[in-house]
């Protein structure tokens, strides 16, 4: 029975008076192309090489190109966004590396903070055990223990796809380097009166006990009832009676001539949920006329809206619903019961109180829930560490303006500027163990907070009472902020930041462009007056072959891992660049990705064909005119549009103009056209041998940082006349003829 590597050479091979089976052809090219069978030796063979270190990079190299990695979560296995994440920035790495750059690639692992402890509970919880059973050290060693083992694990699903980063230089965002910056920036923020610590709103999770920034806060489109309350001579609304017990004051416009009558500051006594209260009106441009009655009562502790209202008018608030979400003595005879379970009795109780005016049954609103179990924000007034945002983003803009650093696409520019616009002070403390502790101490008495990185600070600063270790972590997005300064070793021994900051490209997912890049922007510029990287390029969202977002619920996850066991590393890195144009979501379909597949065995027939019939070749060799003319017709056309598209970061375009190329031009109108000529004159022969090689040659340079594996596993079979180098990662990259 005949293989299809068979019939392919059949197609590719046979030709009249065709020289075949070329003895000197390595015997592999006889059996269809196997990356299992590869890529774990190739990989060795660059990893010993060193040329991975730009230090050990042949020839002389002055101009550097330095990304740093996104450092994947150190939590599981890699997902496919990591998988492309990795293939976009190794194409950037190899393209550069090739053009004779000074490449440096830094990878590394985050010890994501709050996502990892999520992770780690679960865990516990399949094991009958809780974190709240737990002290903080011993909780702590368990993640560190799981974080560090999944970290190796992680590392090598990185090898595996191929990634030239040079892993001498990894670093874990644990790591004393990486806490040592991160405590620097924290002092100089307070010392520049850009930080402090104060009461205000945060978004709670009842479940996972911490705090969110706005950015983590995810708002799910709800139908819910919305409930009408008579308020003494007022009618308010709400979808969420059970804050209601604290409130005492009615808010209104001050324009709003339908409540003209009322002043400011006007007391009015009336019956309310647990009985008789006197409640202030309050006239204050909060108040919206077009929203139901036009006047509503505010609860300060359970509504950042109402908590600005409650500022702005010097009013007193009081906690009504406690850190687990049940509610406080304040409510009575429903104190203890989660909110969840008390609002229906407590809007009975308003009912037959006669308080009860109507109910909306479809209300749709957007409800802020955790973006990891989905369970309802419950905004809580919280002690906490804020940096005052736009100081920092308006240096941002301005190096924007000035053209120090760029965007790919106009797209994600223009959502940058909109948010550091628009930018809120950040919380950056969060309520677990599992981070980087804050090195801070805070006055029992005052709640003053005090930066104290030496652990010397033993009276408050402010108001001489005692102090405590302040218990939280830093926010992940903190450190990872500072992730371009760690990695270049910022205020460190070596010269990588010297030599290497400002690094070349920051390639990440659009998602994190708010979480992660804006900041990194940031506080680069803070600490070092000049930005983290000179081009932001950011991918979109990998989805399904139909489109949708991957998700364990709908059971449509593709793992890479999956994939290049089944169609090879290369395949799959062809898969996720052809059609990817950058900052658009793609779709990931298997049935594309075997296509690749075929595609690379096509390029070992192609290499089987060209040694087969070469064998004999003696260069130099003069090219015949009609074999000039061909070239100049197609294959260097074809090397500028590819360089062109390169320097452009269109990955996309010139992956699926080599595959045609290959496929279309080289395969089927190239070898077929060759047959007669080598059966010709020794001239012809010789010239069309010449220019098999330069076209297979050229095909693998351009190949290259698209299928590494299966390109540099066919340069080591290449004849050392073919060859420029030992190694294809290192060759010279094909450029356009001027």
């Amino acid at each position: 029975m005949e293989t299809e590597n068979t019939n392919q050479n059949k197609n590719l091979s046979n030709g009249a008076s065709t020289p075949q089976n070329n003895p000197n052809t390595p015997e592999l090219f006889k059996s269809p192309y196997d990356p299992q069978a590869h890529e774990a030796t190739i990989y060795k063979l660059w990893e010993d090489s060193g040329y991975f270190n730009p230090d050990n990079l042949p020839g002389d190299r002055t101009e550097p190109f330095t990304i740093v990695m996104p450092p994947p979560n150190a939590n599981g296995s890699l997902h496919a966004g990591h998988a492309l994440f990795v293939t976009v920035e190794d194409i950037m790495m190899r393209y550069e590396r090739m053009k004779g750059k000074k490449t440096l690639w830094i990878p590394g692992a985050d010890h994501a903070g709050f996502e990892t402890q999520v992770v780690y509970e679960k865990k516990l919880e399949k094991e009958g055990r809780s974190r709240f059973q737990m002290t903080r050290e011993e909780l702590y060693a368990e993640i560190l223990e799981f974080t560090l083992s999944n970290k190796s694990f992680m590392e090598g699903q990185i090898r595996s796809l191929g990634a030239s980063c040079d892993w001498s230089r990894g670093l874990f965002t644990l790591d004393e380097r990486v806490k040592t910056i991160v405590y620097s920036t924290f002092k100089q923020l307070e010392t520049d009166g850009l930080l402090y610590r104060g009461a205000r709103s945060s978004n709670w999770c009842p479940k996972h006990q911490t705090s969110f920034s706005n950015l983590e806060v995810e708002h799910e489109q709800r139908v819910d009832p919305f409930y009408y309350f008579q308020y003494g001579p007022f009618v308010i609304g709400t979808a969420r009676p059970e804050t209601k017990f604290g409130d005492k004051y009615v808010v209104m416009h001050p324009d709003d001539a339908r409540y003209a009558e009322y002043t400011h500051g006007q007391q009015i006594e009336l019956e309310w949920i647990n009985g008789p209260i006197t409640a202030t009106v309050i006239k204050d441009e909060a108040g919206d006329p077009e929203m139901g009655t036009g006047v509503m009562t505010i609860t300060p502790w359970h509504s950042a809206i109402d908590f600005e209202i409650a500022k702005r008018h010097n009013l007193d608030y009081e906690q009504i619903i406690d850190w687990r979400g049940k509610l406080l003595p304040i409510a009575q005879e429903f104190a203890g019961m989660d909110i969840r379970d008390a609002r229906k009795k407590i809007v009975e109780k308003l009912d037959a109180k006669g308080l009860l005016v109507r109910i909306d049954e479809k209300y749709e609103h957007a409800v802020p829930c955790c973006y990891k179990c989905n369970r309802e924000i419950e905004p809580q007034i919280k002690e906490q560490w804020f940096v005052n945002m736009k100081p920092l983003a308006e240096k941002a803009l301005a190096a924007l303006d000035e053209g120090k650093f760029t965007f790919v696409t106009e797209r994600d520019e223009r959502v940058f500027r909109h948010w550091l616009t628009n930018i809120e002070d950040w919380p950056i403390a969060r309520q677990i163990a599992w981070g980087i502790p804050i090195p801070a101490k805070v006055c029992v008495d005052c709640h003053h907070g005090m930066v104290d990185i030496d652990n010397t600070i033993t009276t408050c600063t402010k108001c001489g009472g005692k102090v405590e270790q302040e218990q939280d972590t830093f926010d992940t997005w903190f450190s990872s902020g500072q992730w371009p300064l760690a990695t270049t070793d910022f205020g460190g021994k070596s010269d990588d930041f010297k030599n290497f900051y400002p690094t070349s490209v920051m390639e990440t997912g659009k998602d994190i462009l708010f979480f992660w890049v804006a900041r990194m922007v940031m506080l680069g510029l803070y600490c070092t007056g000049e930005v983290p990287f000179k081009k932001i390029y950011l991918h979109g969202m990998v989805r399904d072959k139909h489109g949708k977002k991957m998700s364990k619920s709908k059971g449509n996850v593709i793992a890479p891992s999956e994939i290049q066991e089944k169609y090879g590393t290369d395949a799959l890195r062809m898969g996720l660049m052809v059609n990817n144009v950058p900052g658009t979501d793609m779709n990931l379909d298997p049935d594309k990705v075997n296509a690749y597949k075929k595609f690379a065995n096509k390029l070992w027939n192609i290499t089987r064909f060209v040694l087969d019939n070469t064998g004999d070749y003696v260069p130099p060799v003069e090219h015949t005119e009609a074999d000039t003319k061909f070239e100049n017709e197609f294959l260097h056309p074809m090397v500028a549009e590819i360089n062109a598209d390169m320097e452009k970061d269109r990955f996309d375009l010139a992956a699926e103009k080599i595959y045609h190329f290959v496929w279309d031009h080289f395969a089927s109108l190239v070898l077929e056209e060759s047959k007669p000529l080598l059966a010709g004159t020794p001239a012809e022969r010789a010239s069309r041998q010449r220019m098999l090689h330069h076209y297979l040659v050229t095909s693998l340079k351009l190949l290259h940082p698209f299928m590494p594996f299966v390109t540099e596993t066919i340069w080591q079979e290449l004849p050392k006349t073919m060859k420029d180098t030992d190694l294809l990662m290192v060759a010279k990259w094909p450029e356009k003829r001027s």
